[in-house]
């Protein structure tokens, strides 16, 4: 039995999930039972009320940033083809384009069945896979650690300017990034005991994910470090979850050569790479910020490795991919925004109440002037005042 416990994650020095490892070092103190003091019994209570805001409070500012001119500015030129796609026929929206675009055409071309062909109906669905997928960051980081860390991730992913920008565009970066979340959301089970019915899950997760956007497949490479550092006898489970979702995605984009997997870029020059922080955050120190709040997230125990998986791995494997075909695109690796923000928050919950909202309040006014009411609002002001 030791020699079978050995060959699993404990040679790692990466802790495991459960109460056999509370002995492992945490200098934060995070891992430390609570007891049955009364401080614990309140903070049982404080949580329980703010499990709903964990979800709640992310989704509404989320939906109201996001629902904000939902119809200005008319489509941009990378959306004509999802308007095209949309007030065709259900053929030509199947068949028309690429083969990797065909599942959210499908999805355009419904919105429009349901709600009409203006651009706001248009863009609808991804306002609406936004809200979801931050209502859904906010439970999952509640899961990982506490409802007041939710509250803060959910709320953090809200302001980011590129939530808002995708939240207001009929392209499928919004419906990946809800896929990504939920794969991710279904893969904390699946850790814990992976059942057939929790694989099931997972599998559709997956599915739904690579129809969105195949290149947001990369996500399983993060997913894939996450099982071998912690899970290893579940290993070959996980892929057998995995592969169906794999294979549909590569029936899907047979037609279309395997250029469809991966998002269509550049080569990560040092131009290219200085410019990812802002086009992925909309503001490049927002991406500063982050990246030094996610610091303060460690050391790696197991809640806090997963998301650090999913906001660097899928960057390393587009990275190495991007030296052998032109294939670097910040805007591909959106999905992995809500690991950054998740990181962001745990940072923020170990500075008290106060200092916690200050920090939460200067990453919203530093991403404003990218918000697109933001910058509405600041011209406004420039033309009152001259």
């Amino acid at each position: 039995m030791r020699e079978s416990t050995m060959m699993d994650a404990d040679t790692m020095v990466l802790p495991r999930l459960g109460p056999s490892e509370a002995g492992v070092e945490d200098p934060w103190g995070e891992d430390r039972p609570l007891g049955r003091s009364r401080a614990a019994a309140r903070a049982a209570t404080g949580a329980g009320r703010w499990r709903t805001a964990a979800w709640l409070v992310p989704a509404l500012l989320a939906g109201g940033l996001g629902g904000a001119g939902l119809d200005t500015p008319r489509l941009r030129a990378e959306e004509l083809a999802t308007w095209r796609a949309a007030t065709s026929s259900w053929r030509d929206a199947l068949t028309g384009g690429e083969p990797a675009s065909a599942p959210y055409h499908l999805l355009a071309r419904a919105s429009v069945e349901l709600f009409g062909a203006s651009d706001a109906a248009l863009r609808l669905p991804s306002l609406l896979a936004v809200t979801a997928a931050v209502a859904l960051v906010g439970v999952l980081a509640a899961r990982l650690f506490t409802p007041g860390t939710g509250v803060l991730a959910g709320v953090l992913l809200a302001v980011l300017p590129t939530t808002t920008r995708y939240a207001q565009e009929a392209q499928p970066h919004a419906v990946a990034l809800l896929a990504a979340v939920l794969a991710t959301w279904l893969l904390l089970p699946v850790l814990d005991r992976p059942t057939v019915p929790r694989l099931v899950g997972y599998a559709g997760a997956v599915v739904l994910l690579g129809a969105a956007q195949p290149g947001a497949l990369l996500l399983l490479a993060g997913h894939g470090w996450v099982v071998l550092a912690f899970r290893r006898r579940a290993a070959g489970r996980w892929s057998a979850a995995v592969l169906p979702g794999v294979l549909s995605v590569a029936a899907l984009l047979a037609s279309g050569g395997a250029g469809g997997f991966l998002p269509s870029g550049v080569r990560p020059d040092p131009a290219a790479l200085a410019a990812a922080p802002r086009e992925l955050f909309g503001v490049a120190a927002l991406g500063l910020v982050l990246a030094g709040l996610a610091l303060f997230s460690l050391p790696l125990r197991y809640a806090a490795a997963i998301c650090t998986a999913w906001a660097l791995v899928p960057a390393l494997a587009m990275l190495l991919a991007a030296w052998v075909v032109p294939v670097w695109s910040p805007a591909g690796l959106f999905f992995t925004v809500p690991a950054w923000a998740v990181l962001g928050a745990v940072a923020l919950t170990r500075l008290r109440a106060g200092w916690a909202v200050a920090g939460l309040a200067a990453i919203a006014l530093i991403g404003a002037p990218a918000q697109p009411a933001g910058a509405t609002a600041i011209r406004l002001i420039h033309a009152f005042f001259g």
